[in-house]
Order: structure tokens, then sequence, then C-alpha cells
């Protein structure tokens, strides 16, 4: 609800960074604060979050609430320049000419009487915080309940929502879409309420043109955040989580708290296939809970081999909204895990545990999305580190074949962003990883670049950005 709600005295160093808006800043020389920008690096730097928790004195409720407002950095012969701007969407420009919440969010309901929120409320606000996708032409700002915004790839105007020339009023557009990399094509979802809900999957061509729909019923309406691209089939686990329609339609709980963990239900299993789009499979296994999908794969045995950053229940959402207050207390661990199954029957061979430390923004080379990839790069905590208390400060690389786990360890009270893979332009041997570094005891951020094969090793650069920039989602990058 949208109540004032004070960050706490007691808050760890990443809450100073979201106690107060974020500022922009416009396009900005980096200064070098070590080493040197790798001469095969050369392209830019995407990344978008909640860049506000706050509105005319007033917290938003919940970490996905917040204003989406992207960081752009690019690597060019002069060395490096960033932006940093606000999503301006329909719905942030109305609160901030109006200098108050307005909206109804994932955490919040409209402000109001009852009678206010059931008849007179406006809706909900596309945030637009969550990924980007960048396109020959545009960069799409991306939420999962709703269109995408567009925006100019070199001053990140906002241009405005994008139907990508299939998506009609009523259908949303999903933050995680996947890339074939052999073809250029793009395939996403997105997700329609309903006794019966619906899920939408969109094929795209490589200019973001969506050119193929389908549409499936999913009993209920559950959370449907993310899901894989394996070979010749799209893969969705949906997690046995509910939304309590009544309490979301009266007003009387925000979309958040009128979710339900429901065990009993199981994780449903749907199989795709990516050419036509049309059902393969359904199956059921275990309950379990994940945000993001790390990759998925046909092995040599015919066998769909999905990796996931798996939790055993929905207390993490509980953790999210309390990063919006700048403490947290409900530990919500995770883990890398492996599930294999068969395709055409939907039925699961195997589950398993490969790697036990927490593991979140799971992600592969950008050549290996669909295929079998041998390192996984991801989110997690430095050793010894407080997973009740802390959001994740390190990056680091998971070996499938040896099981080592290399470690970038950036130091305590600093917090990198998810790590984005980067292929060397000049040699095809060598790729780099990228993340945006906040620092919490100086309240500033800096863009580090790490060898990909040596994150255990100093950072080949550090940059200096203008602003501190707040812990965001998810990023990408362009050549």
């Amino acid at each position: 609800m949208t109540t004032a709600v004070n960050v706490s005295v007691n808050k760890k160093a990443w809450a100073s960074v979201i106690s107060e808006p974020a500022k922009e800043f416009p396009h900005t020389p980096l200064p070098t604060i070590s080493g040197k920008i790798p001469q095969g690096l050369r392209g830019t730097l995407y990344r978008n979050g909640p860049g506000r928790l706050e509105r005319g004195g007033v917290r938003m409720g919940h970490w996905f609430d917040g204003d989406g407002a992207i960081l752009a950095v690019d690597f060019n012969n002069s060395g490096a320049n960033a932006v940093y701007r606000y999503v301006e969407t329909s719905g942030y420009k109305e609160e901030s000419a109006a200098d108050k919440l307005i909206y109804a969010n994932y955490g919040m309901v409209a402000p109001g009487s009852l009678w206010d929120k059931f008849f007179k409320a406006k809706g909900v606000k596309n945030a637009a915080n969550t990924s980007v996708l960048a396109l020959p032409d545009k960069l799409l700002a991306l939420w999962e309940g709703g269109k995408p915004y567009a925006l100019n790839l070199k001053t990140l105007d906002t241009y405005g929502e994008d139907d990508l020339g299939g998506l009609s009023d009523s259908l949303p557009y999903s933050a995680h879409f996947k890339r074939a990399e052999s073809t250029g094509e793009i395939y996403n979802f997105g997700m329609t309420p309903g006794l019966n809900s619906t899920l939408h999957i969109y094929k795209s061509t490589a200019s973001g043109r969506i050119v193929q729909k389908a549409a499936h019923n999913i009993d209920g309406v559950p959370i449907v955040h993310d899901f894989v691209l394996a070979g010749q089939y799209l893969i969705f686990f949906i997690s046995p989580v509910r939304l309590n329609l009544f309490a979301a339609m009266t007003g009387s709980k925000c979309f958040s708290d009128a979710l339900e963990w429901l065990p009993s239900k199981g994780t449903q299993i749907l199989v795709i296939d990516r050419q036509t789009l049309k059902v393969v499979s359904r199956g059921e296994a275990e309950p379990w809970y994940q945000w993001h999908f790390s990759n998925g794969y046909v092995d040599q045995d015919g066998a769909v081999i999905v990796d996931i950053a798996r939790y055993d229940d929905f207390q993490t959402n509980q953790y999210l909204k309390e990063v919006a207050t700048g403490e947290t207390h409900t530990p919500a661990k995770s883990h890398l895990s492996r599930v294999s199954l068969n395709p055409q029957t939907g039925k699961v061979n195997k589950i398993e545990k490969i790697l036990d430390c927490q593991c979140e923004f799971p992600n592969v080379p950008p050549e290996y999305v669909g295929q079998d990839s041998r390192y996984t790069y991801l989110s997690t905590f430095r050793p010894g580190t407080d997973i009740g208390t802390e959001i994740l400060n390190a990056i680091a690389r998971y070996d499938h074949h040896t099981g080592a786990l290399l470690i970038a360890d950036v130091g305590e009270n600093r917090y990198p962003s998810e790590p984005i893979y980067v292929k060397d332009s000049e040699n095809a041997l060598q790729a780099w990883v990228t993340t945006v570094v906040y620092d919490g005891k100086s309240n500033a951020s800096e863009v580090w670049i790490y060898d990909a094969s040596r994150l255990n090793e100093e950072p080949v650069c550090k940059l200096e950005l203008p602003g501190a920039i707040p812990h965001s989602f998810h990023g990408t990058w362009k050549s």
C-alpha cells in the first residue's frame, strides 16, 4: 500500500543508494581510475533498474515498483562516456507533474478509499524498469506487465510505447526475451490474467518486428517471469504461485501480497516448438520457484537440459519487498539446479543441485544461448556474507566441466551488477565481463571490466561514473 516507509537507521551500505531518487546525468566522459579499456571492447553497455522508490515523501511498496532508469556506457576509440536517464512513461510523467504516487503497481494498491481503488483506479503503471533489448534502430525498456517503451539508442530520449508491429492494446511483452544467435530471431512472451490465464508467445525478426504469435491456456494466475530457449524448444517452468484474484481486483491487497504459495500444485512444465509455437507436451514436477533461467540445450540423447536459479519456496518475494525499505531480514537461499526432461512427454528424468551457493542473474555467452555452454556467469555473495541482511555482492563464473567457481570479490560494502559477457571484436579467443559496481562507503558507482577467464584477478579497467547508480536488474551489450 502507498504508505510512508522509512529507510532504517540500521541500514547496510547497499541501502544508501536507494534512500533517495537517483539523479540523471547527460553524456559525460568517464575518467579512468585504473587500467585501460581493451582495444577490442567497442560498443555500448545498457543497464535498467528502479531509479526512484519514492515520490512526494511516500516510499513505494516493493523494489519492483521503482521507476525505470537506464544507464548507457559507450566505449569508443576516444575512451568511454555515459548517460543516465529515466524512462519517461506516461505514468512517470503524470506522477512527476503531480509530485505524488497515483497508480497501483506490483507492491502498491492505488491510493484513496476502497471506492476509489475499485471504481476510479487508473490501473497499473508501466514501470519500464526490468531489462533492455537493443535493436538496430532503438532501445526497448522492458517490463513484463505491459508494452515495451522505445528509446533513442544514444540519447535515451523516450519515444513512447512500441507495439513491435504485433502487440494489441491488451498484450504485454516480458522483460526476458531470448535471442537465437545463429538466426537473430527473438522470442518472448506475455501473460494476460483471468480465471484461466493466457500465455502469449511471440517470434520476432532481428529488427524486433513480431512475425508469429501463439496463445496457450494456463491454470489460474501464476508468476511467469522467465523462460528458456533449448535447441528447437521453448521451455516454461510455472511454479506453484497463484494470484488471489478477488483480493487483487478489489484492491484489498496489492498484486504482490495477493500471491499465494500453493506447493500442492507442483511445478507445471510447458514445452513449445520454437518454429510452430505449438505445445509439444505438458508435464509436472516437484514444487520450486525460480525468477531466472540460466540456459537450456538438447543433449546427445534428445533430453532437454535446463539450468535455473532455484528457490525452495516463494520467500524470495518477501526479501525483495524488504529491499525497498533499505533493510532486509528474510533469508531467501537459492542454488543452481539442473533439470533433465523428455521434451515429447514433459516428464522429468532428473533434478540435481549443481552449485550449492547463492545464485541469481545466471547467464551464458550469447553465442551459446540454447546450446551447451561450458560456462555460466552469475551473481552471488562473498563468502561469509549474511544473506538475510545483504544484497548480492559478488559475481562469478561456474565451469560445468570442472565444477570450479571463479569469484570476483569486489570488496566489502561494494555491490556489482549482473555480469555481462562481451566477446572481443578483434580476438575471437578473448572475452570480457562488464559490471557496474556501487561503492556503499563512498556512495559512488564505477564501471569495472574483467578478463572473462580471470574473474579472480584485478579488473583490467575501472571507470568513474559521475553519479551513484541504484542497483539494477538486467542489462545488455550492443556491439
